[in-house]
């Protein structure tokens, strides 16, 4: 008899982790959080290409703060579901997360 064999026997194979698409996982952001962070993303977005048809303007430094503050708002709001949608929640822990 080997001895691998009195082992393989008893004992259990390893669970495998769950099968998930890039590491997708809604076990964070769920309920009206989701839909209303996924809402803030695309009304960003809309307003990042709705400042750009914009061609000629008297005074433009209001358009330029306009587009700073939907560019950002588009990219936090992408980091937020990235990082609340992925496995990096869980990577990084939920102190260090809710710190930043």
């Amino acid at each position: 008899m080997e001895d691998g064999a009195v082992y393989n026997e008893t004992t259990e194979p390893q669970a495998k982790p769950p099968c998930r698409p890039f590491g997708c996982t809604l076990r964070h952001l769920w309920g009206w959080r989701l839909p209303t962070k996924a809402l803030q993303a695309i009304l960003s977005l809309l307003a990042v290409i709705c400042e750009e048809i914009v061609e000629d303007c008297i005074t433009c430094s209001g358009l330029y703060f306009f587009e700073f503050i939907s560019c950002s708002a588009f990219l936090l709001s992408l980091l937020i579901l990235c990082v609340y949608c992925t496995d990096v929640y869980e990577t990084f822990g939920e102190v260090k997360v809710q710190t930043v």
